[in-house]
């Protein structure tokens, strides 16, 4: 009678958080980080690409199948590069989406269907000099590109990368979304350079850029 009892009880938890809709995506908000494992979808974490930290001055090479804290590589490789190497947006670490070939990385986290979120996010290119300059990529919702995005790194060095703002909008499909960055910068271990991302689900019914705010 005692285990029934707990069993009702834990489901009736978890019909209100259902009812509430707790555990809303939240940009940078504390949770725990999704796992080869499979562990279950959470909030929207690590924008600033802070895990796992590398060697001060250096980067570190993560091909895919491997995870950049909760980043899933899918496809190529990317560098994690410490800001003592070249400078951060935000934070000590940034990504280049060129590893020692063509990458991409994945986040899957929870959404409320039907409202409308808007992603940040700060690009640079890579200041290495390997060709081509034009550094190239593109956003993924779920598979599906919603936007395209290219960097000029003419004349950007280690310490004055010219990071710039970007922003994408998308209206979630399910409880879960992922968000994916993939470099089309081809043949070159140098691509784009993405870091301060951020995801936050709009208020109202247009997001603050489209509100002028």
């Amino acid at each position: 009678m005692k285990r029934r009892s707990l069993t009702a009880s834990a489901l009736a938890v978890s019909s209100a958080i259902a009812a509430t809709g707790a555990f809303v995506g939240i940009q940078f908000a504390s949770a725990p980080v999704a796992s080869a494992a499979g562990s279950a979808v959470s909030r929207f974490d690590d924008g600033s690409f802070e895990t796992p930290k590398v060697a001060p001055n250096t980067f570190q090479t993560f091909t895919a199948g491997e995870f950049v804290g909760p980043w899933k590589v899918t496809s190529g490789s990317v560098d994690v590069k410490d800001a003592g190497y070249w400078q951060a947006a935000e934070g000590d670490q940034s990504l280049d989406l060129n590893g020692t070939e063509t990458g991409a990385v994945s986040q899957t986290f929870a959404t409320n269907r039907g409202s409308t979120y808007t992603v940040t996010y700060s690009l640079a290119g890579n200041s290495d000099g390997q060709a081509p300059t034009p550094k190239t990529g593109k956003v993924l919702i779920d598979g599906q590109n919603v936007q395209d995005f290219s960097f000029d790194a003419t004349g950007k060095t280690h310490q004055n990368m010219g990071y710039v703002t970007r922003e994408v909008g998308f209206v979630a499909t399910g409880s879960s979304t992922t968000l994916t960055f993939a470099s089309t910068t081809p043949h070159s271990a140098g691509g784009p350079v993405i870091d301060d991302v951020q995801v936050e689900r709009c208020k109202s019914v247009c997001c603050p850029s489209d509100c002028g705010d």
